[in-house]
């Protein structure tokens, strides 16, 4: 089954590695035209380099920092005027770890920046093209936090909460559009952040890798950690006219390890 249209164009954030480059990827192979942004150009040429060729049009890059809201924003609508995007994945890395009682008000301010702010500054740059072709997706990869907060992420719980909400509310604005815009909630995936995650932990504990992750994983059903490539899988239906009904969900995707419903 094919999850997208054909000839679509998406813009994909924090899209040269992880679950942003496995998103990529995987809306090549179903046809999308992809433009990614992060802020190192040489790992945007070769991710670029790297998708499935699209029958019409070529991959681009956005070379963007989002910690530059502001430049972030300029680029972004200078580049969309001339070419008008159907597809939003909004993906940057999260903030650091840390107990929410020892957060600065600086920390606070930065991931507000980067992920609320320049989510809320990507869409309203994407949302007229969308409803100029009476079709659009708008995917939010956000954390299980959304559902139950982690240890040890004050900040990080607080502004995906807050991007949830934000996500939730744009849903409802759109609907009427044939716009949706939608969550996914990565559990444990193995990534770069992931790996920083055990190697802190490791340090800090003292303990093997084997150890470390073996405690991990011991709450989570499935016991092993998932890959970008499931992440992915999930954030391509939500981008795709098979989940054409589905608006202003979250989705974890994490083994079962979130103990809600």
């Amino acid at each position: 089954m094919k999850t997208v249209i054909k000839d679509k164009h998406a813009l994909i954030g924090g899209s040269t590695q992880g679950i942003g480059f496995a998103i990529a990827k995987q809306l090549a192979e179903q046809g999308v035209r992809c433009t990614l942004v992060a802020r190192n150009e040489d790992r945007l040429k070769k991710a670029v380099s790297e998708l499935q060729p699209v029958a019409k049009g070529q991959h681009q890059y956005i070379v963007a920092d989002y910690s530059d809201y502001k430049n972030l924003s300029e680029k972004i609508n200078h580049f969309v005027i001339q070419d008008p995007i159907h597809i939003l994945i909004n993906n940057t890395g999260g903030p650091p770890a840390g107990l929410i009682v020892d957060a600065t008000t600086d920390a606070f301010l930065e991931a507000f920046q980067q992920h609320l702010i320049c989510n809320q500054l990507m869409a309203q740059a994407v949302i007229p093209g969308m409803k100029a072709a009476g079709w659009g997706r708008i995917v939010n990869i956000i954390s299980t936090s959304v559902k139950i907060p982690l240890h040890n992420l004050g900040v990080s719980n607080t502004v995906r909460g807050a991007v949830a909400s934000w996500s939730k509310t744009l849903s409802n604005e759109l609907g009427q559009y044939n716009i949706t815009v939608n969550n996914v909630l990565p559990g444990f995936t193995e990534t770069q952040r992931l790996e920083s995650i055990i190697d802190g932990t490791m340090k800090k504990a003292n303990q093997s890798y084997e150890t470390v992750t073996a405690q991990m994983t011991k709450d989570v059903p499935m016991k092993r950690f998932g890959t970008a490539e499931e992440i992915a899988a999930v954030a391509v239906f939500l981008a795709g006219d098979a989940a054409s009904y589905v608006t202003g969900v979250s989705i974890p995707v994490d083994g079962g390890r979130t103990g809600s419903i």
